[in-house]
C-alpha cells in the first residue's frame, strides 16, 4: 500500500483500533465490533492468537477497513505479517532492516520511537511515519506539541496513553492520528461479551474526532 494511501487513511479516520487477543475468538469479535462502530484502521498484534489467520480472515469479512499489525521484532516476523495480507505494520521500536524489508514490499511501516534522535532515526530511514511510545510517560500531548517545531513535517501516531478522553488532544496538539487499545476494549465489556457497547465507544470515539 504505498505511503499517499496511507497518510490520507490516516487523515481521514484520525484512531487506530489496536487488538491484542488472547483467542483467536475474541480478535475476532473485538474487530468487527469496532468496525460496526465506524472505525476503519485495526491493528492486530503479532502476538495476538494465530495473528496471521485472524488478519487474513479480517481482510475478507471487513473489505472497507484498512487491517494490518504491530508489535513486529524483527524481519521474519515482519515477512510473515505481510504474506497474511496485512496492510500496514507497527513495531516498537527503530529496526533499519525492518523498515527496509517493509519499504521493498512498499507496505507502510510504523516504527515506535520516543526521543527526537529516534523519530528522526526512524523517518530518515524510510519510515512511513512515526509511533511515539509510551507518550503518557513523557508529558502526553504536550510532548507530542513540543516536538513539532523540529519535527512538524514528520507525521507522528502517538500511543501508550491515549484514552477516549484525550485523544482529540493528541490531534490538535499535531498528530496525524492516534493509537488506542485497552481504552477502546474495557476489560468488563469484553468478559461480558458486550460488543454492541463496545461499538458505541468506538462511534463515540469517532464522532468525537470528526
Amino acid at each position: 500500500m504505498p505511503n499517499q494511501f496511507w497518510l490520507s487513511q490516516l487523515q481521514k479516520h484520525r484512531a487506530i483500533a489496536v487488538i491484542r487477543a488472547p483467542t483467536f475468538e475474541l480478535g475476532r469479535q473485538m474487530a468487527m465490533a469496532v468496525a460496526s462502530g465506524g472505525m476503519q484502521l485495526i491493528e492486530i498484534t503479532w502476538n495476538s492468537d494465530r495473528a496471521a489467520e485472524l488478519i487474513s480472515q479480517l481482510r475478507f469479512k471487513l473489505p472497507e477497513c484498512t487491517i494490518g499489525t504491530g508489535t513486529l521484532f524483527n524481519v521474519q516476523q515482519l515477512q510473515a505479517a505481510i504474506a497474511s495480507g496485512a496492510q500496514f505494520l507497527f513495531t516498537p521500536h527503530v529496526d533499519p532492516a525492518m523498515i527496509q524489508a517493509a519499504v521493498e514490499k512498499d507496505v507502510a511501516i510504523i516504527p515506535g520511537a520516543l526521543t527526537p534522535t529516534e523519530i528522526i532515526t526512524a523517518w530518515t530511514q524510510g519510515a512511513s511515519c512515526v509511533k511515539v511510545f509510551p507518550v503518557q510517560a513523557v508529558g502526553g500531548a504536550s510532548y507530542i506539541k513540543s516536538l513539532q517545531g523540529p519535527l512538524g513535517h514528520i507525521p507522528l501516531i502517538p500511543t501508550g496513553g491515549v484514552t477516549l478522553e484525550n485523544a482529540k488532544e493528541f490531534l490538535q496538539a499535531g498528530a496525524i492520528s492516534v493509537g488506542l487499545s485497552s481504552e477502546l476494549f474495557p476489560k468488563h465489556l469484553v468478559e461480558d461479551g458486550n460488543w454492541e457497547a463496545i461499538a458505541q465507544q468506538a462511534s463515540n470515539l469517532i464522532q468525537q474526532l470528526a
